[in-house]
């Protein structure tokens, strides 16, 4: 097992060293290739004394149920400084500012929400935690001559409205995986009502890294909402350097699909996967970040 385990990480190292990359030093998860540093965490949930102060930074007493505050995705590209990074207290910002209406919940469902036995359940908040979170951007560069690390947070890029899209067929294409690993960043089961749950995973591949943050909720019997982010880079050198970011919010109620002839139960969508196509589309955009090389 020993020596079938150091023949494995020899292969990977080779592997990397071909496509032009190195793994980041011990104790760290994620590769450097052509000029991007890709790092992921993957930690566990908030502490009582985190999530509360959370709740107070927030301005809220409502929080899911399990908070990975230090679970984060984090790409950043060298020369220019650019970082975009995906973490779950800037999606929870999101969610507050959008502040959308909760939805209805069935008459013998809102029983489950209560916290006391004779207690009236009140829903005068987002309870779903549904987020138009696409990341978070920052710069983060040398400063001349003295080498130290400027940060200039929540910078504005200028992401442009783009007619390009990514190639999801040519990313299914046999290049060695370099890198792969997905964070969840905050997760609700609605008091056994359905599942709301943020989660992000990114591939690296000699050719290029992409990545998808989905937010995916199911209120049982009620709604399914699905929003995806993917965000592509090539590592094409003969091309200027660019990101493309497409964004597509898909949102059916469950009376709506079964009135087209699919299930009802909530049993048939546990996975968000296979029954994507099945949603309409309410909101679709791609846009293109161009980088300076």
């Amino acid at each position: 097992m020993e020596k079938e385990r150091e023949r494995e990480e020899a292969e990977g190292k080779a592997t990397l060293k071909a496509a032009g990359a190195e793994s980041l030093p011990e104790g760290r998860n994620g590769v450097k290739i052509h000029g991007w540093e890709i790092e992921s965490k993957n930690r566990s949930i908030l502490s009582s004394l985190t999530y509360e102060q959370w709740g107070e930074k927030l301005q809220t007493s409502h929080l899911p149920e399990m908070v990975f505050g230090e679970s984060s995705l984090v790409l950043w590209h060298l020369e220019s400084g650019i970082k975009i990074h995906f973490n779950a207290f800037d999606a929870l910002v999101g969610w507050k500012k959008e502040a959308l209406p909760p939805v209805e919940v069935p008459a013998a469902a809102k029983w489950k929400f209560r916290s006391k036995l004779f207690q009236e359940v009140i829903f005068d908040y987002d309870y779903t935690f549904t987020t138009p979170y696409c990341g978070s951007e920052t710069v983060k560069k040398n400063t001349e001559g003295e080498g130290n690390i400027l940060n200039q947070e929540n910078c504005n890029l200028e992401w442009e409205d783009s007619e390009e899209k990514i190639d999801i067929a040519a990313l299914a294409s046999k290049e060695p995986i370099l890198f792969y690993d997905e964070a969840v960043l905050y997760e609700d089961e609605l008091a056994d009502n359905g599942v709301s749950l943020l989660t992000v995973k990114v591939r690296v591949m000699p050719s290029c890294w992409f990545l998808l943050l989905r937010f995916w909720l199911r209120v049982d019997g009620v709604l399914m909402r699905l929003r995806d982010t993917r965000m592509y880079c090539s590592f094409e050198k003969n091309a200027n350097p660019f990101i493309l970011r497409e964004s597509c919010w898909r949102e059916a109620t469950f009376q709506s699909l079964s009135s087209k002839g699919y299930p009802s139960d909530s049993a048939a969508y546990s996975d968000p996967n296979l029954i994507s196509h099945r949603l309409p589309v309410v909101m679709q955009k791609t846009q293109k970040l161009k980088l300076p090389w």
